[in-house]
């Protein structure tokens, strides 16, 4: 089994965190007002839904990935394991300096993969690397409606929501030995005699269709200024059928001799190992709840996502795929397996978001604060509302790391109007901030 194989595992890692974020998203607008929708919390998706848009995006992103493709192909010799996860990450917008990475920064991973790594590491001088935190991101999107069962469109109701659409989440931890992130950022070269440099990542996801049923409630619990005024109440059962289950564990150790050159020890377990294990069975559930109230403007709203979730997968198999040499020219794996392993439950972190905001005539204010997939998150951005432009400007706090956001909308006519989006973003093997900008149409319904 050729290493290139395994490497399509790893690729997936990019998809983790970005899903739910300004990366992933379609809507320009709510980019450039910092990430903000309401749209992770159930009863606030209901609020959302009375400003009566649609989005459809312009992916200039895509430009940039299609033009360069032969990264995705591994067995080209342009491949590029960094920009692919790069550009996985952030597909669908632009991203400014995405052709600047070192030549040296591509060399060691394709070098690795082909086993023609150079003994001297700091040959790969000039290619940053970042440890960061971990990575996780489920992307569900729904596509259904509510069966009214009593009340009218516009007022108080009650009602059945009954949809289905793709369940997909994913996580990623990836550490790095400091030591080789200081060798090669370094001006000089560094060398450490006599010791190991352990590289690793362990990569989870999960693909499965989620078929949903729920409840829908509007009530006029408060004296009613305008056709949004009301509190929303609303939860989701999601019956989850998985098709693909893929974690994948794979350990780099690199070790240097005395002269502090990158050698194989023989003493030591292989230097390059892949762990994979994968079902294509699997059952378990969901549950989402949430409630928002509106009154003369004000907007406040509470959600959980993912209470009890659990997926059960079952005829697990488990393969392993080891590499004992880095330099002989030779990428060819020893692969083990597949062999029959235990069954494997997959439980997510609950989603938290707690979310406010006031809608004047003119202008708009919002936040959110969520607590879950990327440990703390909070996102805020205002809107001024001008005739035909609106300008816009916010922020993200996201993976320990704020990047700010900011755009314009342009009404070219009561139905159709053109969102721009300047944002930040740092999904980049680096994890640098870096400027990015996102286009979408807003079909108006009203």
């Amino acid at each position: 089994m050729r290493l290139r194989v395994s490497l399509t595992l790893i690729v997936c890692l990019s998809w983790a965190g970005s899903a739910l974020a300004q990366n992933w998203s379609f809507d320009a607008r709510s980019i450039a007002l910092g990430a903000v929708s309401g749209k992770d919390n159930l009863a606030s998706r209901m609020v959302d839904e009375q400003r009566h848009y649609k989005t459809i995006v312009i992916p200039l992103g895509l430009l940039q990935v299609l033009s360069d493709f032969d990264r995705f192909k591994p067995e080209s010799d342009n491949f590029d394991l960094v920009r692919v996860i790069e550009y996985s990450a952030s597909p669908l917008h632009y991203q400014f300096g995405r052709d600047q990475e070192s030549e040296s920064g591509r060399d060691l991973f394709t070098d690795i993969r082909k086993a023609t790594l150079s003994r001297d590491l700091s040959d790969y001088r000039g290619y940053k690397l970042s440890n960061q935190p971990v990575a996780e991101g489920l992307a569900s999107p729904t596509w259904g409606g509510t069966i009214r069962l009593s009340g009218s469109r516009g007022g108080p109701f009650q009602g059945v929501y009954i949809g289905a659409g793709p369940y997909f989440s994913m996580r990623t931890l990836a550490t790095i030995d400091q030591r080789v992130i200081d060798i090669l950022a370094s001006d000089s070269a560094l060398r450490f005699p006599n010791t190991n440099y352990p590289l690793g990542t362990n990569i989870q996801g999960q693909m499965a269709m989620a078929i949903t049923g729920g409840y829908r409630g509007r009530f006029a619990a408060f004296e009613e200024g305008s056709e949004r005024d009301g509190l929303y109440v609303a939860a989701d059962y999601n019956y989850l059928h998985g098709y693909r289950y893929e974690k994948a564990d794979a350990s780099l150790r690199l070790d240097t001799d005395a002269g502090g050159l990158l050698t194989i020890n023989p003493l030591l377990p292989t230097p390059l190992s892949i762990v994979r294990t994968s079902a294509e069975s699997g059952h378990g559930f969901a549950i989402d709840a949430g409630v928002a109230a509106v009154v003369n403007g004000f907007e406040v709203g509470f959600g959980i996502n993912g209470i009890a979730n659990r997926i059960n997968w079952t005829d697990v198999q488990q393969s392993s795929y080891i590499l004992g040499n880095l330099f002989l020219g030779n990428d060819d794996f020893v692969e083990s397996g597949p062999f029959l392993s235990n069954d494997v439950r997959v439980e997510l972190p609950k989603d938290y978001h707690v979310n406010a905001g006031y809608h004047a005539d003119f202008w708009s204010v919002m936040s959110e604060y969520g607590h879950g997939f990327q440990g703390n998150t909070l996102r805020g951005g205002a809107e001024y509302r001008a005739g035909a432009i609106e300008f816009r400007g916010g922020g993200v706090y996201s993976r320990e790391m704020w990047n700010p956001t900011g755009g314009v909308g342009l009404n070219i006519s009561p139905k159709v109007g053109l969102d721009v989006a300047i944002f930040s973003t740092a999904a980049n093997a680096a994890r640098e901030r870096r400027a990015a900008f996102a286009v979408s149409l807003r079909i108006n319904s009203r």
